[in-house]
């Protein structure tokens, strides 16, 4: 099973009548190896209902304690086995087996380790440690993951996830704002970091630093007594980060608190957006949970944030692209037969009968060529806009409501159902929903990918 790919883990839960999950499975690359690693917190987030939940962990629980009896009886094997069958005990065999082996204990039967005495008062009356006893408890688990790896100072994610989960399942008060698991994993991270740092006669430490560009005997302190003067030097190597003292975490708390001031600094908003560019897409590429991503980077509710992000990504600016969409393709869309007849298409001609100013009647056909654009190509309108009802789909979608009224029309992005940001027209709203797909990484759902598509070529030039 740690070898399956999500198909195979897909298989198998349709055999176990659980094909109710496999979307959710898709959606999330649950493969082998991650549905074994699955803990209770987690299974609870990725299904929604309790009985699958119980069922789902009676099953990997039973195919783990079945691997254990295996693992024990080969061992039994090993310790015993004749020169009759020496197959059992050929390397080949034995380097799977303790491959197994050590995954199995990661995986099942982790155990975090004794903290100090007053650590333990701190955490038995449920509070929060302070920044000192926090680097303590990083220190005690960086030593102990250290142990479980015989002395390997190079964790993979894998292993942090799994320490960073026994943490928060044993301490849930730790998960502070929803935000502890990426907090204390990146504080583990760090700590293995700093222990590796000053090391320069390890085998394994030299090759991982030759392998990201370090050299033997390199140093990271730089001198520019040359062109400035004698009492300024650079101290390039960086200091030991933890948990609260990350020049990232300084910078999310910056963005979190200038998000709720009414005058906002948008120069240094933009500049600190870029710098924590790389956390951000690596949460998206890791299918971090969108309310995760918000909450730490809540400038992408703006529209301006979310297209300057797109342009970031792309060299494209998706706002002004989409102007030129509209402007081009709307007569054209309105006079196509296909909508000759949609309810938005007589709506938009009631209305043109109230109105004379240029301005008004060309904002309107663009707003109803906008919203007719997936009936154009076929597709499920209700995957694309809302008009005048409720957001039923969880990939993003515009709400739109009284497109065609100058003074009460509304526009919203909404993804997952919930409201991402508030839009101020057709066009802001048309480039949200391109950019939402992009910036957060979402596929597209097939009964709308036509629709799309022709929007991104159009972007791209394609």
């Amino acid at each position: 099973m740690e070898n399956w790919s999500v198909d195979q883990v897909c298989n198998w839960l349709r055999q176990r009548n659980l094909g109710e999950l496999i979307p959710k499975f898709r959606e999330e690359e649950v493969s082998g190896a991650a549905l074994l690693a699955l803990n209770d917190r987690m299974v609870q987030q990725l299904v929604k209902k309790i009985g699958h939940q119980a069922v789902l962990m009676d099953l990997i629980n039973k195919y783990q304690q079945q691997q254990k009896s295996e693992i024990e009886s080969l061992t039994y094997r090993c310790e015993t086995a004749s020169p009759e069958f020496p197959e059992v005990i050929s390397g080949k065999n034995l380097k799977s087996f303790f491959t197994r082996y050590k995954t199995l204990q990661w995986t099942s039967s982790y155990a975090l380790p004794d903290f100090p005495y007053d650590v333990k008062c701190v955490l038995a009356e449920k509070k929060c440690p302070d920044h000192s006893m926090r680097i303590r408890m990083i220190e005690f688990l960086q030593a102990d993951m250290t142990k479980y790896l015989e002395g390997s100072l190079y964790p993979n994610s894998q292993q942090y996830n799994i320490v960073v989960s026994a943490l928060l399942q044993a301490y849930p008060f730790l998960d502070e704002d929803g935000n502890g698991f990426l907090l204390w994993k990146r504080a583990l991270k760090d700590r293995f970091k700093y222990v590796r740092r000053p090391i320069e006669d390890d085998e394994q430490v030299l090759r991982n630093k030759c392998k990201f560009g370090h050299r033997r005997g390199q140093t990271r302190k730089f001198s520019f007594a040359e062109n400035k003067p004698d009492d300024i030097q650079v101290q390039v190597e960086e200091e030991p980060v933890h948990l609260e003292g990350s020049a990232m975490d300084v910078h999310i708390k910056w963005l979190k608190q200038e998000y709720v001031k009414t005058q906002r600094n948008w120069k240094e908003v933009d500049n600190r957006m870029n710098v924590t560019i790389d956390i951000r897409r690596k949460m998206i590429s890791d299918k971090a949970p969108l309310k995760d991503i918000l909450r730490l980077f809540p400038f992408l509710r703006c529209p301006y944030q979310l297209f300057r992000e797109f342009q970031l990504l792309t060299q494209m600016d998706i706002y002004k692209k989409t102007v030129e969409i509209l402007e081009i393709y709307s007569e054209n869309i309105l006079s196509l037969y296909v909508v000759r007849n949609n309810p938005i298409n007589i709506m938009l001609q009631e209305n043109l009968k109230r109105h004379t100013e240029e301005d008004i009647l060309k904002y309107m056909k663009m707003t109803a060529a906008c919203l007719l654009l997936p009936n154009v190509f076929g597709d499920d309108s209700s995957l694309f806009a809302a008009v005048n009802e409720e957001v039923k789909a969880v990939t993003p979608v515009l709400e739109v409501k009284n497109p065609f009224n100058v003074n009460s029309c509304e526009f919203a992005l909404y993804v997952e159902r919930e409201e991402v940001a508030q839009l101020d027209d057709c066009t802001m709203a048309l480039a949200a929903l391109v950019a939402a797909f992009h910036v957060f990484d979402i596929p597209c759902p097939k009964r709308i990918h036509r629709t799309l598509n022709f929007l991104k070529s159009l972007v791209f030039e394609v």
